[in-house]
């Protein structure tokens, strides 16, 4: 009976764990494994091409790079001479994504340095891409797609749309050096939480080690779980990776509520509780109106007609209600009582502030 009672466990946990809840997802999209990473490009350039949009010649750094340019290729030209508006110096960037090979492409992005007014219609010259260690890891060249325009009238009228300073090039770049990144012969991998969550780490834990059927995985901090090889694995480090980030789990979240006052954005989590508290809502205008009046004076008595200012002030002071929000109340009923006194989003954010203040809100409170 006991190994009955036993298997029957074991069989609920295992239903439980392997039958996603609503919010649950794959770990590939909660978490990354150590090393597997994308790393950043940058290299200076010369966008050439454009339609009378490119730097000033003022711009000596522009009129220097081309002078040098030229006198590389065998045509000698002095950069103080040089007078060209079709050329724009630039800084192109990328990401390198892992695994790439060497003559893979990558997308780049272009973006101008000096004062030109419009990238639209140039082409990037070869220009190479190096990383935070001084190698070069690609090089790009390639015509431009701005999405953008800039245009401007002979009476000093312009139309502009979108970003024309800054354009993109889709597969503008060839890989030329490889990231060493060798998984096999290991005999363990770090997995990274992206969002460190005790909580969350315990339960991808227990997720990985009921699909390899033993204790392979184990939590050591709030963002990484140190996964062992199982022997079954250890020539198929693919097939391991490849198992491990499609199990779905459901992460767990911090109450939080984020405030932008910019723009008067609101974002809460679905933990966010209140304790009981009072909430008094009011709105206090004050309107000051100022209306022209004309003084005109005797006649014969040589005064001279003036215009006097006479203004008017209006209080108006709007119904004040004062309304109780329960304790533990969900995030549904906090939006619910809140639009109840007629508070409007900036209100909300004040009346937010304030039960944070009055220790009832038991959510961390950001503002961005």
């Amino acid at each position: 009976m006991r190994r009955v009672a036993w298997g029957l466990a074991f069989l609920a946990a295992a239903i439980f764990w392997v039958c996603p809840s609503a919010g649950a997802v794959r770990i590939k999209d909660i978490a990354r494994f150590m090393g597997v990473r994308t790393n950043p490009l940058f290299g200076y350039g010369l966008v050439v091409g454009l339609n009378g949009t490119g730097d000033n010649s003022k711009t000596q750094f522009t009129t220097n790079t081309l002078a040098n340019m030229l006198d590389h290729m065998g045509i000698h030209v002095d950069p103080d001479a040089l007078k060209v508006k079709n050329v724009a110096a630039v800084m192109v960037t990328a990401q390198l994504p892992p695994f790439a090979r060497i003559g893979n492409r990558i997308d780049v992005q272009v973006s101008s340095i000096g004062d030109a007014k419009s990238l639209e219609g140039g082409t990037l010259l070869m220009t190479p891409l190096q990383g935070p260690d001084g190698q070069i890891y690609a090089v790009a060249q390639g015509p431009l797609s701005t999405g953008g325009f800039s245009s401007a009238g002979a009476s000093g009228s312009s139309v502009q749309k979108n970003h024309p300073t800054v354009g993109y090039i889709s597969g503008g770049a060839m890989v030329e050096r490889e990231l060493p990144l060798v998984l096999s012969d290991q005999e363990g991998l770090d997995l990274v939480l992206e969002e460190p969550d005790f909580s969350t780490a315990n339960r991808a834990a227990q997720r990985i080690n009921l699909a390899l059927g033993g204790p392979f995985a184990k939590p050591v901090s709030a963002s990484t779980i140190r996964v062992q090889v199982p022997p079954s694995f250890r020539t198929n480090m693919v097939g391991l990776i490849s198992r491990v980030e499609t199990l779905e789990v459901t992460p767990d979240t911090t109450a939080k509520v984020v405030i932008n006052e910019r723009t008067g954005t609101i974002v809460m989590g679905e933990n966010v509780r209140i304790s009981p508290v009072a909430v008094a809502h009011g709105n206090l205008t004050v309107q000051i109106t100022e209306q022209p009046a004309v003084s005109q004076p005797l006649p014969l008595s040589q005064g001279q007609t003036v215009v006097t200012p006479q203004s008017s002030v209006q209080v108006q002071e709007g119904k004040g209600s004062l309304n109780l929000l329960p304790g533990g109340a969900t995030i549904g009923e906090v939006i619910h009582g809140l639009n109840a006194i007629g508070a409007t989003p900036r209100d909300i954010i004040t009346i937010l502030q304030a039960i944070k203040a009055a220790g009832a809100l038991h959510a961390r409170l950001e503002l961005i």
